[in-house]
């Protein structure tokens, strides 16, 4: 598909529907005590609506339907079971989010406050990406880079058990890299809008070049992902009205996945860059990605070390850390948001100029950032 003017329906119906479903579900939660008091973990200082999600859950039901009702992604609804089974696991993971912070509630029984066991939680990310797996989205090959002059090979093609295995996988990795930077205000909901916002660039781009088939799930999906969240940021930035939770942030985890998969996940061809992110189209998202997925990595080498369950909640994340070194809320969050920017720019520019001579620009960028963020003067005056 070479023009965006279907995109930009389905990305202007799931912005308003998202906004104006959010702006109900917090009136319901605040009615019904849906709030997550404040704990020592917690950053909020006063009780928060939670729930958020199901107000993204109405716009990407609302996407989908402007895109099945507009006639021009009907080689995405008809080809194949992709978009059904999308839909479901979407439901089932957003259910799993749901009763978990339900449990967290003030409107729950005192006894329940904890939220879902680990175990059980794991169960319901797993059911969703087995269901996302049996629906054809699915992770097919790969490439590794410089797998060649390394002696592992250039092509991966999985066979169909290791294919489901690596799908489950990548969905409970995408899920849980979400779920735990949603630590602050309009933290989660930025970092996938500029991921989505990227990836949809890349993708289409992709299409444009034949390298995947026009039914692919990934550019449509990563449209949604956008609208859903710039159309919930305005009710999410500091100082926030609602969260979106559980259920909104292992949703958008994985349907990044799902869009991942539909794109890096089935190319057999590199693509463009001249670097080697495009040698491994599926190991883009782990650039444009790399705030939340480096944070996941180190809590959970973190909490192994420390002897306590990688699922145990705490305030060692990387914007907590941002905070402590005397960042506030906006900044913390801005400087995350520009990494991510950052990162997606390391992919997106080499793609549309051929070279990648912009990589040295992007990266001096990177530095100052990161001298930005540790020698701050708000460190040593902590303000």
């Amino acid at each position: 598909m070479n023009s965006w003017g279907p995109y930009w329906l389905v990305l202007g119906v799931t912005t308003v529907t998202t906004w104006m479903a959010t702006g109900l579900t917090l009136a319901v939660a605040r009615r019904f005590n849906l709030v997550v008091p404040t704990s020592e973990r917690k950053v909020h200082t006063r009780p928060l609506a939670t729930l958020g999600g199901v107000g993204m859950l109405v716009g990407f039901w609302a996407g989908m339907l402007a895109a099945w009702g507009s006639g021009s992604f009907d080689l995405v609804f008809d080809v194949s079971t992709e978009a059904l089974g999308l839909i479901i696991a979407v439901f089932v993971i957003h259910a799993v989010g749901s009763g978990d912070e339900y449990r967290k509630s003030a409107a729950s029984p005192k006894s329940l406050h904890d939220g879902l066991s680990a175990p059980a939680k794991a169960a319901g990310i797993v059911l969703a990406g087995s269901i996302l797996s049996l629906a054809g989205v699915t992770i097919l090959n790969f490439r590794i880079p410089f797998g060649e002059s390394l002696g592992l090979g250039d092509l991966y093609v999985l066979s169909p058990d290791l294919s489901a295995v690596f799908t489950v996988l990548w969905v409970a990795g995408m899920a849980n890299a979400i779920n735990f930077i949603d630590g602050l205000d309009g933290l989660a909901a930025g970092i996938v809008a500029i991921a989505a916002a990227a990836f949809f660039m890349y993708s289409d781009l992709l299409v444009n070049n034949g390298l995947i088939e026009g039914y692919s799930l990934g550019p449509l999906l990563a449209v949604i992902l956008f609208g859903m969240c710039i159309g919930f940021l305005p009710w999410n930035v500091h100082p926030a009205k609602i969260m979106m939770g559980d259920n909104g942030a292992l949703m958008l985890g994985l349907m990044l996945a799902a869009a991942t998969i539909s794109v890096g996940g089935r190319t057999a061809d590199p693509f463009s860059g001249q670097t080697f992110f495009f040698y491994a189209p599926l190991f883009i998202p782990i650039v444009i990605l790399g705030v939340p997925i480096i944070d996941t990595g180190v809590s959970i080498i973190r909490r192994a070390f420390s002897g306590i369950s990688p699922a145990a909640p705490d305030k060692n994340h990387l914007h907590h850390r941002l905070m402590r070194l005397g960042h506030g809320q906006w900044r913390s969050v801005a400087i995350l948001w520009t990494w991510t920017a950052i990162l997606s720019g390391f992919v997106l520019y080499p793609a549309y100029n051929g070279t990648g001579n912009g990589i040295v620009a992007l990266g001096i960028a990177a530095l100052a950032l990161a001298l930005y963020t540790l020698f701050h003067p708000g460190i040593r005056s902590g303000k």
